[in-house]
């Protein structure tokens, strides 16, 4: 058979199956049209906060993040010193912040700090972008990030590995928690960019082959104090 007949054939054998229906496999009948929540669509979040760290850290593996768990400042800047040699960090970049600012003079590293003006080579000359973030979300295992929190747009972006600081106090249930923390903290004023980053940067365009590192950094890095 030649591709069009295979084509054809896989088509035929498809119609020739009923069509699945909506409500089907012994579960109850959908709500009508407009009645579903976002609740009702997307995973649980925790009912408390020990599960929900437990989620976070289940949700952040699967999504090819490495997640560390760390007790004490002094802990947090060991492993993070232990990351950078072993990885051969020659310069970074950062932003202003409480753990981000710490963590910087400990690394004792060139830091290219993107509050204010600074050069683009310097951005992208850097082996990894150390920053802060709004949220951790458990249901999805995504870090959320603003442009105003977060050292800007390109920070989280350029540099080839992102490493998120965090605290276990920003850790949040679900989306809906996440969006009404932004809402409290910025409306009707709301930064410029809002990103949502769930694992690194990824594609599977090409013959479904994953490839990470397609469209930004290529690895994610969480420290949760």
């Amino acid at each position: 058979m030649n591709a069009r007949e295979t084509i054809f054939g896989r088509i035929r054998e498809a119609l020739s199956h009923p069509a699945h229906k909506s409500g089907g496999h012994d579960q109850a009948s959908p709500k009508p049209l407009g009645a579903a929540t976002a609740a009702d669509c997307m995973p649980f979040g925790g009912a408390n906060a020990a599960e929900q760290l437990a989620l976070f850290a289940q949700n952040a593996k699967e999504l090819a993040a490495d997640f560390y768990l760390v007790e004490t400042p002094e802990e947090l800047h060991a492993q993070l010193a232990e990351l950078a040699q072993r990885e051969g960090w020659k310069r970074v970049a950062s932003h202003a912040g409480e753990l981000t600012a710490a963590a910087c003079k400990v690394l004792g590293l060139p830091v290219t700090l993107t509050d204010g003006g600074y050069d683009v080579a310097d951005l992208e000359a850097s082996d990894a972008g150390i920053t802060e973030c709004e949220a951790l979300v458990a249901q999805t295992g995504s870090v959320l990030v603003t442009s105003r929190a977060c050292g800007g747009r390109g920070l989280s972006v350029l540099p080839p590995h992102h490493v998120v600081l965090a605290r276990r106090s920003q850790l949040v249930a679900d989306l809906n928690a996440a969006f009404a923390l932004l809402e409290a903290r910025y409306a009707p004023s709301y930064p410029s960019m809002i990103s949502f980053i769930s694992g690194p940067s990824r594609t599977g365009d090409i013959e479904r082959i994953l490839v990470l590192g397609a469209h930004g950094p290529k690895k994610l890095t969480i420290f949760c104090l």
